[in-house]
């Protein structure tokens, strides 16, 4: 019996967490490294069918001219990642999945993400049609020629500006008129998103941009019977706000405020330097407290662009909170965290369990995914341990 193919396309394909997640893929599958930092290596997972390592084919969408090669080799030299034994290890599977590497689209994006293209091909998509139809072809074509038995779409690029959703975005219909009319305003994640499920392929958003998150994908996605699951993978500040919150709740402290900021200084942080596209990312990392909690605390988070941090993600949070006697105390921490080493284990335990759903034949938004994202979709729960007894209850079912 062959054994079973899977393809994972990227888009934002040669970033630092995505090649971080093509060198993961090869290192594993060549067994060069353990399974650390993967949710699905533990035993909760054990006697499940997930796809193992060497299972996969990786290509993608990127807007910007390099390889997965050059891009782990730019991360290592700036960050201090990797070593290079492993890098030369892998470099036959990270030049043969550069070659899968196609082209993206801009369309919609804004400006501050269209200053990163140098690829002359980008350019020339004036149309959402347009764009749409040229992503289909290479995921067909990538689909054929690696004999894939399953392929998934995950969104990795860059945050977009938020976008407000009106009647256009409501129904199936009313979206692909929207196309049709030419429509330049839909962003680039909703393209990407509407070219996957039209086929009827699963799409993780691992970005807090629109992707596949409003009505009519919604729809789409039932209508062809795949899955959509999302957003903005929680790796960090996030993910200890979603941790300690239940505990101020379970232990009936009061927070009276939750400051958070966050330096670094990699492209991500480029793009996040101009407010509008960095709007998206707060909305998504300020919500969890109060929803946690039940009360509305005195918030506040930045996001600043340091160039010198490179890859390596800091935060720092302060927080104020109401003991026994009213007495006012004070917790704070520092995370700090390489913001690709701490995502690429994340999507890649999400890719293996979408895969995995999609062969049992599940449809939607996957809400058993809720602990893996900052704004978990179709989910409003955001207290970590619940979101982790979700997922254990889910993979209880999947053994039966």
């Amino acid at each position: 019996m062959s054994q079973r193919r899977v393809g994972l396309w990227l888009i934002g394909a040669v970033g630092g967490v995505c090649s971080t997640a093509a060198l993961g893929v090869s290192a594993l599958s060549r067994k060069l490294v353990d399974t650390t930092s993967l949710v699905t290596a533990t035993p909760m997972f054990e006697g499940m069918d997930l796809d193992g390592f060497d299972h996969f084919v990786i290509g993608g969408h990127d807007i910007r001219r390099c390889n997965y090669v050059e891009s782990v080799r730019e991360l290592h030299q700036r960050s201090n990642v990797f070593n290079e034994a492993l890098i030369q290890a892998c470099t036959p599977d990270l030049d043969h999945w550069s070659a899968n590497v196609r082209p993206g689209t801009v369309l919609g994006s804004g400006p501050t993400i269209g200053k990163l293209a140098d690829l002359p091909e980008v350019q020339r998509v004036s149309t959402p049609m347009e764009a749409i139809e040229r992503v289909q072809a290479d995921l067909r074509e990538f689909r054929a020629r690696n004999k894939l038995d399953q392929l998934v779409v995950a969104n990795v690029s860059s945050t977009e500006p938020p976008r407000d959703l009106d009647e256009r975005y409501d129904t199936i219909a009313k979206f692909r008129a929207a196309l049709a009319a030419k429509d330049t305003t839909i962003p680039a994640s909703a393209l990407y998103g509407w070219a996957a499920l039209e086929l009827g392929i699963p799409y993780i958003n691992f970005t807090p941009s629109l992707g596949a998150s409003f009505p009519a994908a919604l729809q789409l996605a039932q209508e062809k019977k795949t899955t959509v699951s999302g957003k903005d993978g929680k790796t960090g500040e996030t993910l200890m706000k979603t941790v300690l919150a239940p505990m101020f709740a379970y232990r009936n402290f009061k927070i009276l405020s939750w400051v958070g900021h966050n330096i670094f200084g990699n492209r991500d942080g480029v793009v996040l330097d101009d407010p509008t596209n960095k709007a998206s990312k707060i909305q998504t990392k300020d919500q969890v407290v109060s929803s946690i909690v039940g009360y509305k605390p005195n918030t506040h988070v930045s996001i600043e662009y340091i160039p010198s941090l490179d890859d390596w993600k800091t935060a720092w949070d302060h927080i104020h909170y109401q003991g026994f006697l009213n007495t006012k105390m004070i917790l704070q921490f520092i995370w700090q965290g390489c913001d690709s080493l701490l995502a690429a284990p994340l999507l890649l335990d999400i890719v293996r369990l979408t895969l995995l759903s999609q062969r049992r034949g599940e449809v939607g938004i996957l809400k058993h995914l809720a602990c893996f994202f900052k704004s978990p979709m179709g989910c409003d729960e955001h207290d970590f341990f619940k979101q982790m007894e979700m997922l254990a209850g889910y993979a209880g079912s999947a053994k039966q």
